[in-house]
């Protein structure tokens, strides 16, 4: 059956204003987004800016221990021949108490000249009625120290006391620690952020709410986060005068806390 002409322009008509309103319906749509994305952070835009704070805890799972072997002698040589040999018996001791060699780094080794004042006997002169002349001298080199440094990190927290007793017992000159801490932090700072972040939105809803707007996007965010308190077993020290100091057969690990403030600033509408 044949539709009429009139009918056929007509039918076109309705569809092609239909298509012209749907395209201005569109455009108006895009040129509003685009002027909203435009206005983020200016002065137009009318926003409110929520704080959160959040925060989670955790018992330490490692313990971190630092000591120095410090030795002397008349050379270089017999100077590092001395702390390599504190050293072997050092590293051997935490191999036998399942501290992995890769948490167990050197961070520093060195050696330093050590000097003494002597004075030129050839060159003194005798003393009169207005008294004696300045000995002449000089500063030469009477032996050296050498040291090195070395980190290591318990996984078994529960054996680090018997660790520090044992490593004082071996001759280190200085030993620190233990500072407790968490090994993967990054999980933890995650989960404070989501809990900081979720307080503030919350906050944000309320406001909006009370203030009859609506939120927009979010024209702004910051965020601060730290860990702490920490909490440190006893610290032992150990040096060449005090002697070896004794440590505790376990050390309280205590708690650490991982926080994460943030501030979100929202377009309201």
């Amino acid at each position: 059956m044949d539709i009429p002409n009139e009918l056929q322009k007509y039918f076109y008509k309705v569809v092609l204003v239909f298509l012209v309103i749907l395209s201005l319906f569109f455009a108006i749509k895009f040129l509003s987004e685009l002027r909203n994305y435009g206005n983020v952070g200016s002065k137009d835009v009318n926003t409110i800016t929520l704080s959160g704070h959040g925060e989670v805890s955790a018992v330490p799972d490692i313990a971190n221990v630092y000591f120095t072997i410090r030795k002397e002698g008349k050379t270089v040589k017999e100077a590092q021949e001395a702390v390599a040999l504190i050293e072997k018996s050092s590293l051997d001791f935490l191999k036998n108490n399942d501290v992995a060699e890769k948490d167990i780094k050197t961070a520093n080794a060195s050696f330093n000249p050590k000097y003494e004042y002597r004075y030129d006997t050839k060159a003194l002169m005798p003393c009169s009625e207005f008294g004696c002349p300045p000995r002449s001298g000089k500063n030469v080199i009477s032996g050296y120290e050498a040291y090195e440094s070395i980190t290591i990190k318990v996984r078994n927290t529960d054996d680090v006391g018997k660790i520090m007793q044992g490593l004082g017992s071996l001759g280190v000159t200085d030993l620190n620690g233990p500072n407790f801490a968490i090994d993967d932090e990054d999980g933890l700072k995650a989960e404070a952020r989501k809990k900081a972040i979720d307080e503030a939105r919350e906050k944000a809803k309320v406001l909006a709410k009370d203030l009859g707007v609506k939120l927009g996007r979010i024209a702004n965010f910051s965020e601060s986060n730290y860990g702490g308190p920490i909490y440190y077993g006893k610290a032992m020290m150990v040096s060449a005068d005090s002697g070896v100091a004794s440590a505790p057969a376990e050390i309280p690990k205590g708690e650490n806390t991982i926080t994460s403030d943030v501030t979100i600033t929202y377009e309201i509408r």
